[in-house]
Parts: C-alpha cells; sequence; structure tokens
C-alpha cells in the first residue's frame, strides 16, 4: 500500500512591497511522502514571492509533467513555471519551451555547486529561465516553521522574505545565479 501525502493546511498572509501585493491565502499543501518539511516550506516561500490569484500548487516531486508552483491563463498557457532543487536539465529544457517564464530556486549548496558547474552551459541557452540559489541555513530555518494549522505572515522587499510564525521569524533571500534573457 502506498503512503499517502500529508496535508498541511497553511494561513498565509502576503505583504509584497516590490510588487505591491497585500493578500491572504488560504493554502493546502500537500507534502508528498518523499519531501521534507524543509522543501515543502520552500515551496510555501516561493508561494509567497510570486503570490497572484492563479498561482498553484503542481504535482511537481511526484510528477514529470507538472512543476512544484505554476501560472497557467484561462486558456491552459503556462505563463510561470517554478522548480525547485536541482532538476535534469531535460526537465527544464521541456519547462522552457511550453512557459513563457521559467524559475529554478536551486538548494543544496554541496550538490548544487556540483550541479551548476556540470549545466550551467546548457542552460545558457534557454532565455526565458532564471536561476536562483537558497542557502541550507535559511532552508533548515524554513523546514522548523513547519506545523500543522500555520499561520505565516510573509513581508517582501528588494526580493528578500521574512516569514514570521508566532515568535519564529525567517529570513530568505534568493540569490540570482542567472537571470532571463542574460
Amino acid at each position: 500500500m502506498a503512503i499517502k501525502s500529508t496535508v498541511f493546511k497553511v494561513k498565509l498572509n502576503v505583504a509584497d512591497l516590490d510588487r505591491n501585493v497585500y493578500e491572504d491565502f488560504a493554502l493546502a499543501v500537500a507534502r508528498h511522502p518523499s519531501e521534507t518539511d524543509a522543501r515543502m516550506m520552500l515551496r510555501v516561500a516561493m508561494f509567497a514571492l510570486h503570490a497572484h490569484e492563479h498561482l498553484q500548487f503542481g504535482r511537481g516531486i511526484s510528477t514529470d509533467d507538472e512543476p512544484d508552483l505554476w501560472i497557467k491563463d484561462l486558456t491552459d498557457a503556462i505563463k510561470l513555471w517554478i522548480e525547485l532543487g536541482t532538476p535534469d536539465p531535460t526537465r527544464l529544457r521541456k519547462a522552457s519551451g511550453r512557459a513563457q517564464k521559467v524559475l529554478l530556486y536551486a538548494y543544496g549548496e554541496r550538490a548544487f555547486k556540483v550541479w551548476w558547474n556540470k549545466n550551467a552551459d546548457a542552460l545558457a541557452r534557454f532565455n526565458n529561465l532564471s536561476v536562483y540559489s537558497v542557502t541550507d541555513t535559511e532552508l533548515a530555518a524554513l523546514g522548523a516553521l513547519a506545523a500543522p494549522g500555520l499561520a505565516l505572515q510573509c513581508t517582501i522587499s528588494d526580493g528578500e522574505l521574512w516569514l514570521t510564525s508566532g515568535d519564529q521569524s525567517v529570513q530568505v533571500k534568493p540569490v540570482a545565479l542567472r537571470r532571463a534573457g542574460e
């Protein structure tokens, strides 16, 4: 019998000073059995960073055809595709062909450095792909926030996220390694 996903209910309040987005979101986040709390919370943080009425969680970790997060328009065209981790470059090539904009938020500093050195040149040809990295320290701090019935406040300024739950606060500042079109 397969192990089922664990669903976390998250009340997310976003105050994005960069984009003038001020909104509350009631999220049901399914954590795949092979996914860590830290990775799941990174998905929530990236949801906050790119908050939009049409932003949705994809099946990402459990399927090749969907990202971790995406925005699709009313015609089902993919406007934004967000990946986490160090995916196979073939997956990013497919995403770049299907979506207007592709964002990768990499984590796992040791593994990512090896992955980036091996794949940076191949990824350079995807004009709609931006790559960012998140430190292991930031990732671990995000994981410590995970809890059932989480109420999370996220303030964003200058691309930096401040996530607060109760008396815990976490700062995440994704570092741009490659921006689309560069």
